[in-house]
């Protein structure tokens, strides 16, 4: 089977099984998605979710934001993972979008990545789901999804990852297929005990090639 192939088989699954795909965040404005990716970094989707209408209650945009104090924000993320450097972040990007962005989320990866607790990962959600530009977040699922498919060979860091995804993916889905491959490993693909069983990739799955022997 070509790489072609292996990509043709994955995507057409994927728009069959899973035509609707979007972030499991809950959001309804680009600061509140940032916001939420920021908080996202190793922590669950669930988690944030029981967070944030708290955050954004209080902080519905940068300028209320970057007023607030660490003591003031601290304790509506203690839950989440790593919350002192989060809050510090937080603040921080706020800070940064009032003064240099006139309080506006900027949508180029170059940007975004200048922003406190914002790196080259969240920056292409922000611009793949608010923009659907062609940037391909690649967090733990996607790497191991990816590469047991065959979707990526030899990727050793994320960035190896996402430029061989975005090399083989039809530039008007990548904002798709982030997701597809997201929830295919959240549900799916699980990191431990993959549910090969109800997979309908083990045609193409290396993984489930090499277990199978």
């Amino acid at each position: 089977m070509t790489k072609k192939e292996r990509y043709q088989t994955a995507i057409a699954y994927f728009e069959e099984q899973i035509p609707i795909a979007e972030t499991e965040l809950i959001y309804d404005n680009p600061f509140q998605l940032l916001v939420a990716v920021i908080l996202s970094a190793q922590c669950t989707d669930k988690r944030v979710n029981l967070t944030t209408p708290y955050i954004f209650q209080k902080y519905p945009d940068p300028q209320t934001m970057a007023q607030a104090g660490f003591d003031d924000l601290f304790p509506l993320i203690r839950s989440i993972s790593y919350p002192n450097n989060k809050t510090k972040h937080l603040i921080g990007m706020a800070n940064m979008l009032s003064e240099k962005f006139e309080g506006e989320v900027p949508m180029t990866v170059e940007e975004l990545v200048q922003l406190p607790g914002v790196g080259r990962k969240t920056a292409n959600v922000i611009t793949s789901v608010i923009d659907k530009q062609p940037n391909m977040a690649v967090d733990t699922h996607v790497f191991r999804v990816s590469a047991r498919l065959g979707l990526t060979t030899n990727a050793t860091t994320p960035l190896a990852a996402e430029k061989q995804l975005i090399k083989n993916i039809p530039a008007e889905l990548v904002h798709k297929a982030h997701h597809w491959l997201i929830l295919h490993g959240r549900y799916t693909c699980l990191a431990r005990s993959p549910k090969c069983a109800e997979c309908g990739l083990q045609s193409i799955c290396k993984y489930y090639a090499k277990a199978a022997k």
